[in-house]
């Protein structure tokens, strides 16, 4: 296998179209054309962690956070990410990241997060927008079920936990061609009158290429009528954070206790208790301070996050009981579901769980 067909798979668990804008997801060192010869996981790919791929004789790093963020504009080995980078690339070592793809993935890292807490009942805690978009076309009754189907195979019509959806409506289209046009019915230079159907159906918004195309092989017409909307619906299976409940209702101190020991967190900060019991909870891996409104707003008994500010604190409002249990402790699961993930789907070469521990926060 090479690095661009484990990039095939790597994208099925986390479609890079789902990272946020200013994230730097995918390929960030190596060539997709080298041949894998194993995949190690982690949660950053540090220079030690570079070095433990090449001893373990892997080529392939897979990390959650990137490496690279921002832009170099001099590799001298300064510091941590250039020595990384240093080290990757003479050692022909391919580095891609996950990050905010796998956030936004209604599987993963916070889907992760709700399953080791127990909770169920999930739903996305604020469904990603301006990402689906709609298509508008116009064709005759004998070319619809095929056009229809061609835009379904193409990925149009997923709407929640339904696939095949469309709406069609009956009218009449008018056109005249000029004495170059090829029209499939009535005559260059006629004016004409015909019976057409109006298929509409939304996509997510990376698969536009795939719709159109689809679009343009199956329509009937020389020049296809369409129309491409961006509109305002939330994806409601795309998104940060989520939120899901306990089967009982635990006291607030109880909960702190279980969430410490469940994801080995030993540094919690957390607003006063409220007084309520702890039933709904929302969570978001990493930095997640401007989800409290948010998990506020969603009726949250609690909400888990990291790297909160003291004054973050006081937006709770003592509406909920807000907890920073750590950056690395809330995302500690993730790479171990990214080898799940890729042990079931490869079987050729070996993946590996990094056993170097890259939390830079240390506790007394």
């Amino acid at each position: 296998m090479k690095i661009k067909e484990l990039i095939v798979v790597l994208e099925e668990m986390a479609p890079l179209a789902y990272a946020e804008d200013f994230d730097n997801v995918g390929l960030l060192t190596g060539n997709p054309e080298s041949t894998v010869t194993g995949v190690l996981v982690c949660h950053d790919a540090l220079e030690s962690v570079i070095e433990e791929a090449i001893a373990k004789k892997c080529n392939v790093v897979v990390c959650f956070h990137p490496i690279l963020f921002s832009g170099l504009k001099k590799i001298t080995g300064k510091n941590y990410v250039e020595r990384s980078v240093i080290k990757a690339i003479k050692n022909d070592i391919a580095i891609y990241a996950v990050h905010t793809a796998l956030d936004n993935h209604q599987e993963g890292v916070n889907k992760i997060f709700c399953n080791h807490l127990g909770l169920v009942n999930t739903r996305i805690l604020i469904p990603k927008q301006h990402f689906i978009r709609k298509l508008v076309t116009y064709t005759v009754p004998e070319n619809q079920e095929q056009l229809r189907t061609a835009l379904f195979e193409a990925g149009a019509g997923n709407i929640g936990n339904y696939d095949n959806c469309s709406f069609s409506s009956e009218g009449k289209g008018t056109y005249r061609g000029n004495e170059n046009s090829n029209p499939e019915f009535g005559k260059r230079g006629e004016f004409t009158t015909a019976l057409e159907i109006k298929i509409e159906v939304t996509f997510e918004k990376h698969v536009e290429s795939k719709i159109l195309k689809a679009l343009f092989a199956t329509h009937c017409y020389e020049e296809v009528a369409y129309e491409v909307y961006d509109i305002q619906n939330k994806h409601q299976n795309i998104g940060l954070g989520m939120i899901g409940e306990f089967e009982t209702a635990m006291p607030e101190q109880d909960f702190l206790l279980f969430v410490r020991d469940t994801m080995q967190a030993h540094g919690i900060r957390h607003t006063a208790f409220t007084g309520k019991p702890i039933k709904s909870v929302a969570v978001l891996g990493g930095s997640g301070s401007f989800a409290i409104p948010n998990a506020i707003q969603a009726g949250a008994d609690a909400f888990l996050t990291a790297d909160l500010k003291y004054h973050q604190f006081y937006e709770a409002e003592n509406r909920l009981l807000l907890a920073d249990i750590g950056h690395f402790e809330s995302e500690r699961y993730t790479k171990n579901y990214i080898v799940e993930y890729l042990t079931k789907k490869i079987l050729n070469f070996a993946i590996i769980l990094c056993e170097e521990n890259t939390n830079p926060v240390k506790y007394l």
